[in-house]
């Protein structure tokens, strides 16, 4: 099993790629023993009815759609562009026994596992208890006390992830291997038994880690894994691996709230989004076609015996293409990508059960490769959990209302500039009279202020006194008389001042005019008494003169 992750960017056994043409292949590997993967043309077997799976050889991987044995792994079915029928259908006998067709070194007896893992899987069978449904319970087996097991674990800002890999409970070595280098995480299934499989799932996992995006881009990560395809190929040629060779390959990149996926084979990527765990992905399998048909139900597929048939794959055609495409995750989601060791052995309901009742990551990695062991363990079993803790949308939120609030400050400021600099044009352009003093005066701006500044200026203090106007203009001018321009202010000062003179020289010529006037009356008032007396006096003589008597009279009398 090889793996790559963010901490430790080794990888087991190094590689170099070569292009090279390829024929369909069969796969021996029998879980009893290390048998190397002995490629053989797939026209140079013998067609088996692939129902008929008594007549298969135990251990036999089958290419171009035929039966194989429940316990084996993957068969490439040729070019990834072919639907293989159900007939003619090869199968490497190896050499055989007689006519019952049965591989060089087997018999009738029932298939027992390696001795390694003999007594674990008797337990298991036949004390398998029941599945996990909530954080608490017991393993069905206690994963972590497995030498053949390995877990890593991790945690960024925005994600958290959790992975176990197991050899399984039937097969000696493991061909799985998987990638964690957040935001990519990948499982890569191989096929082609040992020192091929895991051989050629390292070399998926390496160049998906040198070629895959940074971003969610699922053309790139497709791209990335056809790349993948060439290099196992190469690898082939080269010596690294054995001829043959290949590997599934499911990966995802999450980034934000944005998951690109790409995928080849029957690997498995599902989305636990509001409880509901949804498969995403579609095996490129013998049994998968019979599914989408309507031939068999999604439960038959799972034990069906051809189910390790694999229509597409890494390094069994140079013209292979990924399915990839983008989705949108949101914060709470979990992401589970597996091998067929987990699919093939645990059903979606009860995975989806765990899915939703473990607190973290590892937990369910850890409960989900318990659960495939307690179902058999016939396979390899990779699992990838990982949390989305953060999808990115709060935080665009945030940067959206930040935009938006920096908008409204910005046009506020813009506003009050804008304001600001016409007040301070118009207040520079205004004129008006006031008074200072006791005088006119002569003044730059506007008569008010703004937070306690006088937004006018004193330009002109004049001669004019404010009491010598009328009473009217002396209260215009406590207000301020507003002018059009200094030229304008000092000719309504002129005019004032003018106004003021003419009002004085007239002032004085009816006063001059009124003392005149009183001097003639006076004269005039002098010479009438003067006359009058005159005239008395006269008058009296007269009378003297008329009537000598009459004061004797009257004094007489």
């Amino acid at each position: 099993m090889g793996r790559y992750d963010s901490t430790d960017d080794t990888l087991r056994g190094a590689v170099s790629h070569e292009d090279y043409d390829t024929v369909p292949y069969v796969y021996t590997d029998d879980p009893g023993e290390d048998k190397p993967a002995s490629p053989v043309p797939a026209g140079d077997v013998p067609a088996v009815d692939p129902h008929d799976a008594d007549d298969l050889p135990h251990g036999a991987h089958v290419a171009g759609g035929a039966a194989a044995s429940p316990h084996e792994t993957h068969a490439v079915a040729g070019s990834a562009h072919e639907t293989h029928a159900p007939t003619d259908l090869p199968y490497e006998t190896d050499e055989t026994d007689g006519a019952n067709g049965q591989p060089h070194g087997l018999d009738d007896r029932p298939y027992e596992p390696h001795e390694q893992h003999a007594s674990e899987y008797s337990r298991v069978v036949e004390e398998a208890p029941a599945p996990v449904a909530s954080p608490g319970h017991d393993a069905a087996i206690d994963v972590e006390s497995r030498e053949d097991s390995e877990a890593l674990s991790g945690r960024s800002s925005r994600l958290a992830w959790g992975i176990r890999s197991d050899v399984g409970l039937v097969r000696s070595h493991n061909e799985d291997s998987y990638l964690a280098r957040a935001p990519l995480f990948a499982v890569c299934d191989g096929m082609g038994g040992h020192a091929a499989g895991e051989v050629a799932s390292s070399i998926a996992v390496q160049t998906l880690a040198e070629e895959a995006p940074a971003t969610a881009d699922d053309i790139l990560l497709g791209a990335a894994v056809e790349s993948a395809n060439a290099a196992v190929i190469r690898g082939a040629t080269e010596g690294v691996g054995k001829p043959g060779m290949g590997s599934t390959c499911t990966c995802a990149i999450i980034d934000g709230n944005r998951m690109a996926i790409a995928h080849v084979g029957d690997s498995r990527l599902y989305l636990l989004h509001a409880g509901t765990l949804v498969r995403l992905t579609h095996d490129h399998s013998y049994v998968e076609e019979l599914v989408d048909a309507g031939e068999i139900t999604a439960d038959e597929a799972r034990v069906h015996p051809s189910r390790s048939v694999i229509t597409r794959a890494l390094g069994s055609d140079p013209d292979m293409y990924a399915d990839h495409f983008t989705l949108n995750v949101s914060a709470g989601d979990r992401v589970i990508i597996c091998s067929d060791g987990l699919s093939g052995m645990v059903e979606d309901s009860l995975m989806e059960a765990i899915a939703v009742s473990t607190a973290t990551p590892q937990q369910a990695a850890d409960t989900l490769v318990s659960e495939a062991l307690a179902a058999g363990g016939h396979d390899n079993v990779t699992v990838v959990v990982v949390d989305v803790l953060d999808d990115g949308l709060a935080e665009t939120h945030r940067a959206h209302r930040m935009r938006r609030l920096s908008f409204i400050v910005l046009s506020i400021l813009a506003t009050l500039a804008v304001l600001t600099g016409l007040t301070m044009l118009y207040v520079s352009s205004s004129w008006y009279l006031g008074a200072n003093d006791g005088k006119v005066a002569i003044y730059h701006g506007v008569n008010s202020s703004f937070a306690g500044i006088q937004l006018s200026e004193l330009d002109t203090q004049t001669s004019v006194a404010v009491d010598d106007l009328p009473q009217t203009v002396q209260e215009h001018l406590q207000e301020g008389i507003s002018v059009s321009s200094a030229d304008e202010a000092r000719q309504v000062v002129d005019d004032y001042r003018a106004q003021i003179d003419a009002d004085k020289t007239n002032a004085a010529q009816t006063a001059q005019t009124v003392s005149g006037e009183d001097s003639d009356a006076v004269d005039s008032a002098d010479g009438g008494a003067a006359a009058g007396g005159d005239a008395g006096a006269t008058g009296a003589s007269a009378t003297g003169a008329i009537n000598p008597t009459a004061t004797t009279e009257g004094g007489e009398a």
